[in-house]
């Protein structure tokens, strides 16, 4: 019996050599349904479809609004400040922890539970499993972000309606106009979320079974939020990924502020190129024969920390090469026309709400002198101590109006100006309006300074 069930060495080999291997197709779709049906990825997908709608339906019907978030404070009069009002939450705390959960986890799932060696006999290509890994994390991604998205946007215009939205420089955008700029900047935080996600790709492949692979994505996500505060010069922030995360406000300005927008996505596509295709090298080049494969420290530094800070490093050298900002970016002149450009959109709100004569920006010559601490001239950098001094005229009046902002301007350029006089013109007061009570538009008012434009000479 034992010489009848005996098989030569090439017998052994024959159903290996004729079998197909698995084509890409088949992999994706085996990793997807692998990753939805664990119930923490269904958990997340059930959560982004739900929990938007309901937040920003719930906030939008407070009486108390989130006004320290970009256009919280318009949450009761549009319903597109809803989501992004959830766009800059994302973007912060959710997108990070969802790459982490999706991406972070794909690779280093199988080293714990010991299953490559079975993955390999079915598939036979270390090449077709990390695509297939990615494309399948990917499309988790997509599926996460399309979530947050969709449900943000219906919570909000079911809560509050299809209503023009005040944009960062206090002009007034269409229903129409405002959808298109909201689904720009959902599409554009898609770059800096593929670039946490290679991220985590490469903490699942160095580090093993390690559960600091599992939290790279937001790691450094969080040390280069931290390095958006601090006093570095723009050139440097820009160059980062995160900053597309940031940038997207520039959509709602007039003229459009893009240039940081898209150098946000440039170097976030980049940055997730050069991090996948490490993540890429090093998997195919491992040895899957070691079953107590835990990664390696020394070759997570020389693979993988180090050609990203050389990234970081050469777009910080073209963007400073590319550019004429320098310093902080926020300077006195541009502080200046940013303010007198929102005051003079405003005031034109202000004026058909309270049912007074048309005016027009360029008959309210607005100008603003504006000043921090006890810096009249050349003033720069972020602060909570700006002070302006906005002028204007109107049509056959003689007298020149003035009014007093307290602004706080942050190491992004946005800045949030509050009324300090005269109460008739930026104090607190409601305003009745065809959607009902509002508050003053004047009395505080968030507005954008781009910290790459150059400053015009005379």
């Amino acid at each position: 019996m034992t010489a009848t069930l005996a098989q030569s060495p090439e017998q052994e080999h024959q159903p290996v050599t004729r079998g197909r291997r698995v084509s890409v197709i088949r992999a994706c779709r085996f990793e997807l349904v692998k990753l939805v049906s664990q119930w923490r990825i269904r958990l997340l997908v059930l959560a982004c479809w739900i929990v938007p709608a309901l937040f920003v339906a719930g906030v939008s019907q407070q009486s108390t609004l989130p006004v320290d978030t970009l256009f919280g404070r318009w949450m009761h009069a549009s319903g597109w400040a809803g989501p992004l009002v959830m766009l800059g939450f994302a973007g912060t705390w959710a997108l990070p922890l969802l790459t982490s959960v999706v991406a972070g986890d794909v690779f280093a799932s199988e080293d714990r539970l010991g299953t490559w060696r079975q993955l390999l006999v079915a598939v036979r290509s270390p090449r077709r499993i990390f695509v297939a890994k990615v494309v399948a994390s990917l499309t988790v991604l997509l599926l996460l972000v399309a979530g947050l998205a969709v449900s943000s946007t219906v919570g909000g215009l079911l809560a509050v309606g299809d209503q023009p939205l005040v944009g960062l420089d206090g002009h007034l955008l269409a229903p129409s106009d405002a959808a298109v700029q909201v689904l720009l900047s959902w599409i554009c935080v898609l770059a800096p979320t593929l670039a946490l996600a290679a991220l985590g790709f490469l903490g699942s492949v160095t580090l093993g079974r390690s559960p600091m692979g599992l939290l790279v994505p937001v790691l450094v996500s969080l040390a280069m939020a931290v390095a958006q505060m601090l006093p570095l010069p723009v050139a440097v922030r820009v160059a980062l990924p995160s900053y597309a995360f940031i940038s997207w406000n520039g959509l709602f300005t007039s003229p459009q502020q893009l240039a940081p927008l898209l150098i946000g996505v440039v170097v976030s596509l980049v940055w997730a190129a050069v991090a996948t295709a490490l993540a890429y090298v090093l998997f195919v080049r491992r040895e899957f024969t070691n079953l107590s494969h835990d990664g390696s420290g020394r070759r997570a530094i020389t693979v993988g920390v180090l050609p990203l800070v050389g990234v970081a490093a050469a777009s910080f050298a073209v963007v400073a090469a590319t550019t004429s900002a320098t310093g902080s970016g926020i300077e006195q002149d541009k502080v200046q026309r940013s303010v007198a450009t929102a005051f003079a959109h405003l005031y034109r709100m202000q004026t058909q709400e309270l049912n007074r004569p048309a005016v027009t920006e360029a008959q309210l010559k607005a100008t603003a002198a504006c000043s921090k601490g006890h810096v009249q001239d050349r003033a720069e950098g972020p602060g909570n101590d700006w002070r302006c001094v906005i002028s204007w005229r109107l049509p056959d009046v003689q007298t020149t109006g003035q009014a007093i902002y307290q602004l706080d301007v942050t190491s992004d350029g946005r800045f949030v100006a509050d009324g300090d006089g005269p109460k008739e013109v930026n104090g607190y007061f409601l305003v009745r309006t065809p959607e009902g009570d509002a508050p003053n538009p004047m009395w505080q008012f968030d507005g954008n300074v781009d910290l790459l434009s150059t400053t015009p000479k005379g």
